[in-house]
Parts: C-alpha cells; structure tokens; sequence
C-alpha cells in the first residue's frame, strides 16, 4: 500500500536514519549516518517530526511544493512527509524528492484508491471531493508504529519552524487525540444566509487545514468507527457534506468536546470567504501558519493580504537548491560520505576540464507534468509524441509549435523556480496552450554553470506514453499535417518490427516573419528563391548534408543514407531508442553523439521524401558564444569525443571501429 523513498522506494517501515550503499546511484543520503550509540537522534537534531498530506493531481502537486518549501525553510528538525496520493500526484512527487535530495527528510508514499472505499459512499458538494475526505482515513493508511501526525492542507504556508506546532502535543491531556484552531468565519453559526443549515459544531466550529492528530490514541479509541457512525447519523438529515472531511470532525467533537485540544489562532489563520481572521491577531509578525482557504486562493479579501501574498510568493519562486543544506549539528561525515560527494572527490579538481565532468554528476531536481496533462492511446499502436527541450528565452516558440502538431508533446524546461512561476502564468493565459492537455510539461530546475542539454532532453525522452517519439529542437516548425504523415510512414515501413530512424529533412529561414509553406512544391519553390536554405547551410553544412538534399527534391520514396561524421538530423525512432549522453553539456556534440549510438546500435537512417521541417531564426545562446570565445571550452569538448569514442567502442566492439577510425584522421589533419 505504501512506498518510501530514501531515495529508494520501500514499504514505509520507520527508520531514523538511511543511507546510500556505497554502489548506488548517485545521489545524496536521506539522514546522516547514525551517531554513536551512546548519543541519542533527538540530543543532536530534535525528534524526528511527521507530516500528512492528502494530494491529488497536477495541480494539488505543485502547490504542495510551496508548502514544503515553508516547512524545510524554517526547520531544524528531521522530516517525514507522508503523502496520500492519486497515480499522477505519486509520480511526480516521488520524482521531485528523489531528484531534491534533501538532508534529513524522508517520504512515503500512500496510495489514495485503496482508501476510497471508505469514504465514497459520503456525499460530498465541496470542491475537492473525494480526496478531500481523505484525512479521515489516516489510522487505517498510515503505519501502525506511527504516533503522532501534523497533517496539513496543501494550501498552507508556515512562518515559523514546524518544531513549535509539534511541541503543542506535550500539552495535550492523557484524553486529548487531536488537535485544532477554531474556524474563523462564521459558517457553523449558521447565519450566513437564509435557511444555511451548516453541520454540528462546538461553537464556532474547528478548521481541518492544520490538525494534530495523536494517531495511536485514536486508534485506542475506536476512531474508525466513531467516525463512519457520526457521518452516518448526521447524513441521514443533511444528506451531504458541504466542507468535506471537515464538517464529519465537527459533528465528532460536538459529540466528544473532552478529545479535542484548542490550538492557538495563528497556526491556522485562514483567508476564506467570510473569514473574521483579522481578529485572531494584532501584528502580523505573530503569525505562524496562513491558510489559502478560499478558491479564490491569493484574490481573496484582507487588509493585510499583501503581506500574505508576498511571503506565499516568497517560497513559490524560493530556490529550492538552497534547501539542500545539512542541519545544524547533523555529523560532518554525513555529505561527505553520500554517494554524490564520493563521486565529487573522485574528480581531479586540478583537471581543466573539472567543470565538465562535475556537470555530469550533478543531480538537479525535476518536476514532472506541471500542467495538467491527459494522454489516451491510439487503438493502432502508432502514436508518436514531439520530443524537446527548451529556456525561458524559447517560450515564444510554444504556441506556433502547437498549431503545427496536433499530436502529444513532451518538453522538458530549464528554469529557476521564479522561471517556472513566469512560465505557469504565461501558459495559463495563453488560449492555444490552455486547450492542450496533451503536452506535458517537466521543470528541470537550474544549477551549475552550463546547459545540461542532454540531461534535459532525456526528461523529455522518459516521460513518453506513445511507442514513438519524433526528436527535434524546440526552434524547429514541423510542417503541417506532419503528425499524420509519420504515423502513417511508421505503418509503411514496419517500426514497430525494424530498427530504423526515420529522418525529417531540416530547412531555415533567415526572416523573423515567413510565409510557411503548405506543401513540398511550395517550399522548394522558397528554396529556389533564396526565402528558405537547407538546415545550416552557411555554417555547417556538415551537420545535414548526409540527408541528401538534391536527392530529397525529387524522391518519391522513402531511400536509405548512410552515417557520416558530425551527422545530426531529427528523427523519428521507437521510444525504447538509447538516451542522449549526458557528458555533453551546452554547444557541441550533444547530437552528434546521439546520432552515433543509434548507428552503432544499425538502425537504417530512412529520409522521408514528402516531411519536412523549418528552423526559425533566435538570437545566438550562451553556450555557444562559450564555445566560439573560450580555447579551454573547445579543447575540452575535443577530450570529451575522444572519450566517447572509447566508450562507444568498448560497447559496440566493431560495430563502432568506424569512429576511432574517423577521430584517428581527424587528429592526424589538426
């Protein structure tokens, strides 16, 4: 029923500390080594503190994000989240905290449709629906040894360190099990409109956004079932419930005011409608915990809603790198004994090529579907999904790329986490992106120095659903009808039984504003008259040439070319095609390399005689201008070839003899 990311995945047996085998992955331990027996986990770094989140879908999984930053910004404690979630929300949350690597946290994992079983049968208006009902099932989903709980809605932000609500159990009386801040609009009361009969309530009720929940007590008392007999008494006179979970623990403690223990105002300030939380504080400064209760979420009314909106903005562009920092106290030989670190120490800071090689090594977090997103497979089994990668500075291209290809997309965004919130406004205000749910959009978060190109790409490339993918460049326009045409071609020419890539010739044009050709005659009528240029014809020509361009002109039928050094055209391959080599990084090879391994591997390179393809014109990027001014940049991508040659041989023995063959006279020429 549960995982535990460590950061592997386990069944979510409670251990304090975890490390990484020696061989593993590369990546940073969870906790720190155990300290010596003789000194206890709670002398050096505080209890080991557990929170809860119900989380369901794309969206409930980004916002969950900002709470988490809040959290691991203010603490000094060890962290357990536990997540109860749908499919979508697993993946990419699991995805992010493998690839965060904070110290001193640990994740498990719950999944939410074991668990409807037990409140679908209750009738529910409020917005978030069944998920919503979630948190009465926590004795039953969370593990048995568990004791105590923070459980959270995802729409909090914290303003203080997440150890002063914990230290709030130490006050509970012996028959106290959970515990709550008193709802502050005056929805129980009943008065807000005529006939508005809310749930019961002791007094003006209690708001479920922050509970503590003293977990082993409640499972002494039979929580289960005192729960479903208060829901099932009270629904048979209001039918349904209208704020969720919330109005079912209300009706529990009108019933049993003894358990419940009253929690200060501010650990759960909340900025619903009809709120009165104004007259829960007199500075600002007191608050602790803000509670986006509203669906109007950050429009809602208050006076001192510019504060609140600015810390929730402050942690929603936080970088989240700077999370990583071990605790205070946490034993020294913890990072140095992490896998990542082993690995670090390895290279020879004295290498002039330590900033590349330390590039590959280096894990940055990922947020995958960022977006909602929705895929359903074709019957046929061709379905194919555009394959790209891209920055800030290529937003502009998005929208064009969604009118010339009607199939799934799969990009992958480098951004800093203030980026992505620019990216997320400017999709959600775009007509022509919001009608698309079938791209899927996946934050590979900034860090170090370069572009790691191929790294991102290879996001994009894991998180396909369709057996095909076409890969190209995110500055590229597919020609119209172009999805049609490629499902169509993988059908003729037997994908799904041969290994072929399927190339898609590649033009350019110079001007910012084109008439895009509608079909081959008009674009080789361009072509004629100097408006469009084979792909890179004044700089490099080598890069396309082996497409055979004079031939494509007048091809009626798919014909086979054959590789050549510094080949590097988009195709179209199975899904299960090797991934890009990560070594590569910013301008130079990242291709090439590509291209090389699905040769060594004998795929046919195929040119499709009725596609194509057009580059459109972007200013120079960072990388490459490196690459053009710096001796040192050139003469380490030179190292980085020479050793994947190797590589390549060693792997493919004499199927890849050629390119030691090829580096061999290239050297003898320099």
């Amino acid at each position: 029923m549960a995982t535990s990311s460590g950061w592997h995945r386990q069944t979510p047996v409670q251990k304090t500390w975890r490390t990484q085998p020696r061989n593993g992955p590369i990546t940073a331990s969870v906790l720190a080594r155990p300290p010596p027996r003789s000194v206890r986990l709670d002398d050096i770094l505080g209890p080991l503190i557990h929170v809860a989140c119900v989380c369901a879908g794309h969206n409930a999984s980004r916002d969950v994000v900002t709470l988490v930053k809040s959290i691991l910004f203010h603490r000094r404690n060890p962290l357990h989240f536990h997540f109860i979630t749908d499919t979508v929300a697993n993946q990419i949350l699991s995805t992010l905290f493998q690839s965060w690597m904070v110290p001193s946290v640990q994740v498990s994992f719950y999944d939410a449709d074991e668990l409807k079983s037990e409140v679908s049968w209750i009738p529910n208006k409020h917005y978030s629906g069944i998920y919503g009902l979630m948190k009465l099932t926590l004795t039953k989903a969370l593990p048995s040894n568990l004791s105590k709980v923070i459980v959270l809605d995802t729409d909090i932000t914290f303003a203080t360190d997440i150890a002063e609500l914990w230290a709030i159990f130490r006050k509970f009386t012996e028959k106290q099990v959970i515990g709550l801040v008193e709802n502050q609009s005056d929805w129980y009361l009943g008065n807000l409109w005529k006939n508005h009969k809310p749930w019961p309530a002791l007094g003006r009720g209690f708001n479920t956004g922050v509970i503590l929940l003293y977990i082993e007590r409640l499972r002494r008392i039979g929580w289960e079932q005192m729960w479903r007999l208060t829901a099932e008494r009270e629904l048979m006179s209001m039918l349904s419930t209208s704020l969720a979970d919330q109005d079912i623990f209300n009706a529990f403690i009108k019933q049993n005011p003894v358990l419940v223990h009253q929690l200060p105002c501010f650990w759960n300030v909340q900025l619903s409608d009809h709120t009165r939380s104004e007259q829960c504080y007199t500075e600002v400064s007191d608050l602790k915990v803000i509670h986006w209760n509203s669906p109007k979420k950050l429009r809602v009314k208050n006076k001192h809603v510019e504060f609140f909106r600015n810390l929730y903005l402050t942690f929603l562009e936080y970088d989240g790198n700077l999370l990583r920092r071990e605790l205070f106290g946490c034993p020294s030989q913890a990072s140095s004994e992490s896998t990542l670190q082993q690995a670090l120490e390895e290279l020879d800071e004295d290498d002039q090529c330590y900033d590349f090689r330390r590039e590959r090594i280096m894990v940055h977090r990922v947020h995958l579907y960022f977006l909602q997103y929705e895929y359903t497979p074709t019957a046929d089994g061709t379905d194919i999904t555009l394959v790209a990668q891209l920055s800030m500075d290529r937003l502009q291209m998005l929208e064009a790329i969604c009118k010339h290809w009607e199939g799934p997309i799969s990009l992958a965004l480098y951004m800093s986490d203030a980026e992505a919130q620019q990216f997320l406004r400017y999709a959600q205000a775009s007509e022509v992106l919001k009608n698309r749910k079938n791209v899927g959009y996946h934050i590979v978060y900034k860090e170090g120095q370069f572009y790691p190109v191929n790294l991102v790409r290879n996001v994009a490339l894991r998180n396909v659903n369709t057996p095909y993918v076409f890969l190209t460049d995110v500055d590229f326009l597919p020609m119209y009808g172009l999805y049609d045409y490629l499902r169509k071609s993988i059908v003729q020419l037997d994908m799904a039984n041969t290994k072929k890539a399927l190339v898609v010739p590649a033009f350019e044009t110079l001007r910012y504003r084109l008439s895009f050709p509608k079909s081959k005659a008009e674009l080789l009528s361009m072509l004629d008259m100097g408006t469009l240029y084979t792909f890179r014809y004044h700089v490099w020509t080598k890069g396309h040439a082996p497409t055979k361009y004079a031939k494509w002109r007048t091809a009626t039928t798919p014909y086979k070319v054959e590789w050549e050094a510094d080949f590097e055209p988009y195709v179209v391959v199975r899904r299960d095609c090797p991934e890009y080599d990560q070594r590569f990084v910013g301008f130079g090879w990242n291709k090439v390399s590509h291209i090389m391994e699905l040769d060594a591997q004998e795929y046919d390179l195929i040119v499709l005689p009725n596609a194509f393809m057009i580059h459109m014109p972007h200013a120079p990027s960072f990388d490459i201008s490196k690459f053009r001014s710096s001796p040192s940049y050139r003469y380490c991508l030179t190292t980085l070839k020479d050793e994947f040659h190797q590589d390549l041989s060693r792997k493919y023995g004499s199927a890849a003899l050629k390119y030691l063959t090829q580096l061999q006279q290239h050297i003898s020429m320099a």
